[in-house]
């Protein structure tokens, strides 16, 4: 958990399991990691809510794993991008954009589909996640990142998965 440590705020690290039935712009983030990526967006949820009356109260509540805390960050991670890399990062497909679902245990869940670009299969290849945080980041990640736009290859055209 932390043996590695953590450079990056908004960031998690995890391994990368099949997800067959995800769509190609879909992610499956353990609650885990969720949580902790969308910390602070929870907590003002919770206060613009008025389920919190204050950052201590609202912290409590993610720490007792309220049932709202769970609803809350569903309508976050719904207007998120989040970004999955897989080191080494050679060419831009590296690092793509998905939607992020909530998943059951501790593993980020992928179409197989799109882990040709990242040069990734399922023998304990782990990759990073980050959050675009501001307008612009996410808006280039929804037009430009996102793994349905980036299903050709950059260099020759051809389709990456066949």
């Amino acid at each position: 958990e932390t043996l590695l440590g953590k450079r990056v705020d908004y960031s998690g690290r995890s391994v990368i399991v099949v997800g067959p039935s995800l769509s190609l712009h879909r992610c499956g983030l353990p609650r885990e990691i969720a949580i902790e990526l969308f910390h602070t967006f929870v907590i003002r949820g919770l206060i613009r809510q008025h389920v919190a009356s204050n950052i201590g109260v609202a912290k409590s509540q993610i720490r007792e794993k309220a049932p709202i805390v769970w609803e809350i960050l569903q309508e976050v991670m719904q207007g998120h991008p989040v970004l999955l890399n897989r080191a080494p990062t050679l060419h831009r497909l590296g690092i793509q954009a998905f939607q992020p679902i909530l998943v059951e245990g501790r593993a980020i869940c992928l179409h197989p589909l799109v882990c040709k670009g990242f040069n990734a299969d399922f023998d304990g290849d782990q990759m990073a996640v980050h959050i675009p945080l501001s307008l612009e980041a996410q808006a280039e990640a929804r037009l430009l990142m996102f793994s349905h736009m980036n299903l050709l290859s950059p260099a020759i055209g051809d389709p990456i998965s066949v």
